[in-house]
């Protein structure tokens, strides 16, 4: 069902992911998926879900590789829109690449905009100057990664354009509460539904992940909450409710006008 007053079922994907090596990562999460079948809409992922969050190219998706053949397999399998972000090659650059996959195998992609210079991603990936909006049943969808979650002139939700905005991420334990404000503030900022999902465990480099992967309302409230456990859940979010709430409380109408340059 995809009526416009359908719920749409979202499930956050929290696991911790092994260093540079794709078909591992692969072959755990279809084996954490499979109880999904029919019983959600959208698949969320973490940042770098093959490979973890590493500069070099090992592990890079070089074309529709095994890693997007993976993804079209599990969306058609799951029945459901598969998003999470990938290590690319293209044209001998490299980008940190946001893919959403549905059941019918249509790929759409968005390539990160801040790249984290303080961990060096700003020396190895190319960043992308496109932003993205998913249609998919009858909900319009934002993607961003990690680093974009602090800056929220490209977050904005200009004339509502976004119903849910989706973050994966790989963001460290150390600046957690970083994490959980932001989250937060681009939710009640936006009038939308935020996701943030992140990894959990250590990652080649000793960098301590511990989760806090979230499903936000347009309020503020926590409504999914997955803590640092190694977990999957799933909520149905409302877009009549969304719109109810735009209508009562229209803040979009008194937003400040502005150009964006990059």
């Amino acid at each position: 069902m995809s009526g416009p007053n359908n719920p749409l079922r979202v499930s956050l994907v929290q696991f911790e992911i092994a260093w540079e090596d794709p078909l591992a990562n692969c072959a755990l999460l279809e084996e954490k998926l499979q109880h999904l079948a029919n019983q959600t809409d959208v698949v969320v992922l973490p940042e770098m879900f093959s490979t973890g969050f590493s500069m070099n190219d090992q592990g890079a998706e070089i074309g529709h590789g095994q890693v997007i053949k993976w993804l079209k397999v599990m969306a058609n399998r799951l029945n459901a829109l598969v998003v999470g972000s990938i290590k690319c090659k293209e044209n001998n650059q490299y980008f940190n690449r946001f893919v959403a996959v549905d059941p019918e195998g249509k790929i759409l992609s968005y390539d990160k905009k801040h790249l984290f210079r303080m961990g060096g991603e700003d020396q190895f990936y190319t960043a992308g100057n496109q932003k993205r909006i998913i249609s998919y049943k009858n909900w319009n969808i934002a993607a961003f990664v990690c680093y974009d979650l602090r800056f929220p002139v490209w977050s904005r939700n200009v004339d509502l354009a976004y119903d849910l905005a989706i973050y994966v991420a790989n963001w460290p334990a150390v600046r957690s509460h970083a994490w959980n404000t932001l989250l937060r503030a681009r939710a009640i900022e936006n009038l939308a539904y935020v996701v943030g999902v992140n990894r959990i465990g250590r990652d080649g480099n000793e960098i301590q992940y511990q989760g806090d992967s979230a499903l936000i309302s347009y309020l503020g409230d926590d409504l999914l909450n997955l803590s640092n456990e190694d977990s999957i859940k799933t909520y149905s979010i409302s877009k009549p409710e969304l719109i109810e709430f735009r209508a009562k409380f229209p803040a979009d109408l008194d937003a400040d006008h502005f150009t964006f340059v990059n």
